[in-house]
């Protein structure tokens, strides 16, 4: 499994497609939470580029504070699972709830 976080000073960054970067999150072992961690530089804003670009890295995860409408329906038109509404924390704390199933979506806060 592989997660994108857009992060921003070290946290969830507030809106997904303003992001300067991501940080992929690979889960080789979810019982053991053996995960690798890496920055990536997402290409410059442009409609729907993120989710093809996500999809193309093998995304199949998404976790996000808002998105807007039309990327998000793209993310899952690819299969991507988004999980909208997450608390501004670190990719290992964001990642650690979703593997234990305490991440729970919450309102898409989307400011624009």
């Amino acid at each position: 499994m592989k997660i994108a976080i857009p992060t921003e000073n070290g946290v969830l960054c507030e809106h997904f497609g303003r992001s300067g970067e991501f940080t992929f999150v690979e889960v080789k072992d979810p019982e053991a939470q053996d995960l690798v961690f890496s920055k990536v530089n997402p290409p410059e804003h442009e409609p729907g580029l993120l989710p093809r670009w996500l999809r193309s890295n093998q995304i199949d995860v998404v976790i996000v504070i808002g998105i807007g409408p039309r990327a998000q329906a793209l993310l899952s038109e690819y299969g991507i699972e988004v999980i909208t509404g997450a608390d501004p924390l670190s990719p290992e704390e964001l990642v650690r709830r979703y593997l234990q199933g305490s991440l729970k979506p919450g309102s898409n806060i989307c400011n624009h």
